[in-house]
């Protein structure tokens, strides 16, 4: 060997000392001593048992045997002595439904469960061969949840719809999701596959309950398993309720508004001139605010400028003289203005746990009573200022006449269903639930002496009962037979004293009327909702085990 081959090796010592494969910055520097614990690198994770822990002879053993995963049984865990939050032994209660309910009760129990807990959908679902086709079973789902929260329907029923209509072919595994403009719905195949989840935005909405009860006759139809009704066949169905046209034409629904409004001025003591020029200010309102509604302004000016009218009218009275009640005249056009239905679908929401829609539809609620108080008290304003000399202690003089009251509630209830676009078969049904709620009333705060706000509530639960029963009756919405049926109970007359109030500078008496109005409204709300749900407590709808999950909107 030569004398620079020998010289070689010792460069490369001097360079470094190890070799080039090693020299890292993970190498271990010369000179440190690192004990060495002889285990296996595939051991050395985050999940092995540190050094100095006894695990126990069963679990070294199991360890030793590769059983210790995620899915192994406790080392504890004895089958004889089963801890009590494993599945008992005789399993999960069996939740059965009867077919022969509407299919409302029926989807708002399974709703009220998990998924897991909800039972399998019948058998032979309506699809076509080769599975449903999952995106558009989605999207008529959400076409007809539109039409249904479009029209004023609550959010727990527009769910139940949705989800009727997802189980009617096959798709178990969804969850339907309403908001106040906002629908979606997500449907997973299995817990292995990816979810497919769809929404549809609510932009425009209305009032025409002939068109909901053609909703609800298609979602029992899909809900009916004898049906056999196809998605196309759904489809054309759905095409025709968006194609119709109102049942009643405009004039028609302008006339209504006027008999509405000298209906309302009746049953505060109002004559026949009071009648006739509450009719002439309510059809004018009505006019005007069509007016403005064909300029696209929205609906706060609508209400704004329909409140204007009967106001005007009943100042004129004042200031020629007339012998007439004014506030008569005033409060009756207030009764076609109330947005009565929007209040009892917002307190509906909020009491089945639906707070956002519930915010959300009294916030609006209070635009529009915001746009009509701006109008009465621009008017009330004018007229004060020209010497109008108007009563607020009025109010305490409403003549009692039973007969001429019951038959101007009965009246009331029939215009106001005309004004929501009924189907006429049930505005009879609905006329007779307004003349009882209004004898109910009446009989207990003329009669009995009791407040009028526990009187309200009363006769609003009546009036929920009924039209509970008799949408269970057609299998049809609780609405047309609800909705009018409360609008002789609106606070039209604690409105417009309140207002009044305020307009003459006495702010205190005025909030005190306002207040009482909010609490009559509040009692009208609430009263409906509670008839209704009394209604289902006593009507059986399955076992005692799936009313467990109505407990979802308590506190604890």
């Amino acid at each position: 060997m030569s004398e620079a081959e020998d010289r070689k090796p010792q460069s490369d010592e001097a360079r470094g000392g190890f070799d080039p494969e090693i020299t890292s910055e993970f190498a271990i520097p010369a000179g440190l001593a690192v004990p060495r614990t002889g285990g296996e690198p595939e051991t050395t994770s985050e999940f092995a048992v540190p050094n100095g822990l006894d695990m126990g002879t069963s679990a070294a053993s199991a360890a030793a045997e590769g059983e210790g995963s995620a899915f192994s049984l406790p080392s504890t865990y004895s089958a004889r002595q089963a801890p009590s939050a494993f599945t008992p032994a005789e399993g999960v209660p069996v939740v059965s439904l009867i077919k022969d309910l509407p299919w409302q009760d029926r989807m708002r129990t399974m709703l009220r469960m998990p998924v897991a807990d909800r039972p399998a959908p019948e058998p032979g679902p309506k699809a076509e061969e080769g599975g449903p086709a999952v995106p558009r079973v989605l999207d008529l789902t959400l076409r007809i949840g539109e039409l249904l929260l479009a029209g004023g329907e609550g959010a727990e029923d527009v769910e139940a719809a949705m989800f009727a209509v997802c189980r009617s072919y096959g798709l178990d595994r969804c969850e339907p999701n309403v908001t106040f403009t906002l629908l979606s719905i997500s449907y997973q195949p299995s817990l292995v596959e990816d979810p497919v989840t769809a929404s549809r935005t609510v932009r425009r909405r209305g009032t025409d309950y002939t068109r909901l009860a053609a909703v609800f006759r298609l979602v029992d139809d899909l809900s009916d398993p004898e049906s056999h009704l196809s998605l196309e066949e759904a489809y054309r169905r759905l095409a025709e309720m968006r194609r119709n046209r109102h049942p009643y034409p405009g004039w028609v629904l302008t006339s209504a508004s006027g008999l509405l409004a000298g209906a309302a001025s009746v049953l505060v003591g109002g004559d026949l001139v009071v009648f006739v020029a509450a009719a002439l200010g309510a059809m004018l309102g009505d006019r005007l605010a069509w007016l403005c509604a064909g300029r696209g302004l929205p609906e706060f000016y609508q209400f704004l400028v329909a409140a204007m009218p009967p106001a005007a009218i009943g100042i004129a009275l004042t200031l020629g003289h007339v012998d007439v009640k004014a506030s008569a005249v005033i409060t009756g056009g207030l009764f076609a203005l109330l947005p009565g239905r929007a209040l009892v679908a917002g307190v509906q929401d909020g009491l089945t746990g639906f707070y956002i829609t519930a915010a959300a539809r009294l916030l609006e609620v209070m635009y529009f009573f915001v746009g009509i108080v701006a109008g009465v008290l621009v008017m009330l304003y004018v007229g004060v200022q020209l010497g109008a000399h108007l009563n607020p202690d009025a109010a305490l003089g409403i003549t009692k006449r039973p007969l001429w009251q019951i038959g101007a509630s009965m009246l009331l209830s029939l215009t106001f269903a005309v004004l929501l676009q009924q189907e006429r078969s049930t505005v009879l049904a609905v006329t007779l639930n307004g003349g009882v709620a209004w004898s109910v009333y009446g009989a207990m705060h003329y009669v009995g002496e009791i407040s009028p706000v526990a009187s309200t509530a009363v006769a609003a639960g009546v009036v929920g009962l009924f039209g509970q029963l008799l949408s269970r009756y057609r299998f049809a919405s609780a609405l047309p037979y609800t909705t009018a049926a409360i609008g002789p109970l609106l606070p039209g007359s604690a409105t417009y004293f309140g207002l009044l109030a305020i307009a003459q500078n006495e702010v205190d008496a005025g909030l005190v009327s306002i207040t009482k109005a909010a609490a009559l409204a509040m009692a009208i709300a609430i009263g409906v909702n509670l008839g209704s749900e009394i209604s289902r407590l006593f009507l059986r709808i399955g076992s005692a085990e799936k009313r467990r999950a109505a407990k979802r909107t308590r506190g604890f």
